[in-house]
């Protein structure tokens, strides 16, 4: 199918997904999709942290710890939920420093198959809840009925 259509895929669980990488006139990216729909249960998960299980802070000022902590702790979630990456259709990035998207991307591509990112939007805050968090990342996915 051409970069524009439709990409029907199955995830986990046969929750079936439509990704729409480029729709009709919006050029395409390679560091998300631009729409993913599907049917079925909606799973949100609140802004994970670089927090271990006890609570402590994971990679003080290392952009790239934080990730691997940080979708750790989504996939921990989003298993919670009966879920897994093959379910999310978005994720939200809020990130102090636009400067650390190459290494949250890196720890996202550990975690998901790149040829099936999904729906995507980063912000980058003057600030997160408290000052040696880097980033927060948020994901919303969708479960068969």
């Amino acid at each position: 199918m051409s970069a524009a259509g439709p990409v029907r895929t199955m995830a986990a669980m046969n929750s079936s997904l439509t990704h729409i990488p480029a729709p009709e006139g919006v050029a395409p990216s390679t560091a998300y999709t631009h729409v993913v729909l599907g049917t079925g249960r909606f799973v949100a998960v609140s802004g994970q942290l670089a927090l271990d299980e006890q609570g402590r802070l994971v990679g003080e000022g290392d952009a790239a710890a934080q990730a691997r902590q940080v979708f750790e702790n989504l996939r921990r979630c989003l298993a919670a939920a009966g879920a897994g990456f093959d379910d999310v259709v978005k994720l939200t990035y809020f990130v102090t420093d636009m400067a650390h998207m190459p290494a949250i991307r890196q720890a996202r591509d550990a975690f998901m198959d790149p040829a099936r990112l999904p729906a995507s939007s980063a912000v980058q805050v003057a600030a997160l809840v408290r000052p040696e968090f880097l980033m927060e990342v948020e994901a919303f996915a969708i479960l068969p009925e």
